[in-house]
């Protein structure tokens, strides 16, 4: 038997496969986290991509907005944020000018006691602080996307600043490419109409997990940052340990496209054989906090699998299933299609991961083990359930048979398998 230790919630849970059965473990090309993650922020400050360093964009006085990650992102921004704060200060910005903004796009506000984990007591003792509302009706209207016809709504305070940096890690995203760069203003700060719109273009094909070139979603989100006028932006690469690996500052688009090579190179994994049964965890707390955010597991895993095979998803789900229109969308629509007509319809952000989770079960059973009630995770969102891990992998063997071949994911939500078929 080969033990394989996958991250459930804040714990781990062990899984046990027969040896004969185990192809292997798919995980990233880990990098080291840097010694000292402060002087390796400082660092890129010093040495920006593409702009002059920050103490020459920023004048005395100026008011700052600065974008930060919200709750369901594991970024650590408390890496970030007291650098960057000290660096304004050293150019004559006083604390008490600058905003932190938590960019939540269209999840809930971050709650106080997050506030701190996510960017540190310090920063929120030192500056101002506050939740972005995409449905507040103070919005500011910047114009309009010239190829896809996106109406540019952000949050008043990021457009009325006279000095907007933003900050993120970047990431492998399932239809925005990456996360990162142009993501933090595009959906983070922007309106409800403006990200439904741009999100409504997941339909495209080219709308997929690693993938910038033609990705019309990417594209749209760029063309959003270049009327927001961004200043600055500093993007971090963490490993699956949430360590800072290397840290990226300057121009939107060029800091963000160093940080996108980075990632390439750490979390792309190309793989040789599909496996019968793929087991993922979504990467335990804070990403398995509810199934709208653990299914990107799912998601990276489909290339791994299979078509008519097992993904069992190893996702605990404490708050449930996350989105109350991604419930909705799973009772009111029978298949995908109807989902398509809808989405193109009247797109409705939580919809988009129903439609995902639906053509996942249309390729692969999908077996969960989570804290979720049975009922809910089967009638509402059509999945297998299992209480512990090995269960789940007693179920996958019953359906894809005694000799099923099986992959590990540990950090399914990071981690891009990329099929290449040997001649």
């Amino acid at each position: 038997m080969v033990d394989v230790w996958l991250p459930y919630g804040k714990t781990d849970v062990c899984a046990r496969i027969p040896t004969r059965n185990f192809l292997g473990t798919i995980e990233p090309k880990e990098k080291p986290g840097v010694a000292d993650s402060r002087a390796e922020v400082e660092r890129a400050l010093r040495e920006p991509i593409g702009t002059n360093p920050l103490g020459e964009i920023v004048k005395s006085g100026e008011a700052v907005a600065v974008v930060v990650d919200d709750a369901t992102r594991a970024t650590p921004s408390y890496l970030m944020v007291p650098p960057l704060l000290d660096e304004l200060n050293r150019a004559g910005v006083k604390d008490e000018s600058i905003t932190l903004i938590f960019g939540c796009g269209s999840h809930r506000a971050v709650k106080p006691e997050e506030m701190k984990k996510l960017v540190g007591e310090e920063a929120i003792e030192r500056v101002k602080v506050v939740n972005h509302d995409c449905k507040s009706e103070d919005l500011v209207y910047l114009g309009t996307t010239g190829k896809f016809g996106t109406k540019v709504y952000v949050n008043k305070v990021f457009a009325e600043s006279e000095v907007r940096i933003l900050t993120g890690d970047v990431e492998l995203h399932y239809y925005a490419g990456y996360g990162g760069g142009r993501k933090s203003v595009l959906p983070a700060i922007s309106g409800a109409e403006t990200i439904q719109r741009n999100h409504t273009m997941l339909l495209n094909p080219k709308a997929r997990t690693g993938v910038l070139e033609g990705n019309p979603v990417h594209e749209d989100m760029v063309e959003a940052t270049k009327l927001a006028k961004v200043d600055f932006i500093l993007n971090i690469v963490t490993n699956s340990k949430n360590e800072l690996v290397k840290a990226f500052a300057g121009d939107s688009e060029q800091a963000f496209y160093e940080g996108v090579k980075l990632v390439d190179e750490m979390y792309k994994v190309p793989i040789e054989r599909r496996a019968d049964v793929v087991l993922v965890s979504s990467g335990g707390h804070p990403l398995d906090l509810n199934l709208y955010q653990a299914y990107k597991g799912v998601d990276n895993a489909l290339d791994a699998v299979k078509r008519g095979g097992v993904i069992v998803l190893v996702a605990e789900c404490p708050e449930g299933h996350g989105h109350d229109v991604f419930y909705d969308w799973m009772t009111k629509f029978k298949d995908a299609k109807q989902m398509e007509k809808e989405i193109k319809r009247r797109f409705r952000l939580g919809g988009h991961k129903a439609y995902y989770l639906l053509k996942a079960v249309q390729k692969a059973e999908i077996i969960l083990v989570s804290a979720m009630p049975d009922y809910l995770a089967q009638n509402v969102f059509k999945l297998k359930t299992a209480r512990a891990i090995n269960d789940a992998l007693r179920d996958a063997f019953d359906i894809a048979g005694k000799k099923a071949r099986v992959w590990a994911m540990p950090h399914g939500n990071m981690t891009l398998p990329i099929f290449k078929a040997t001649e």
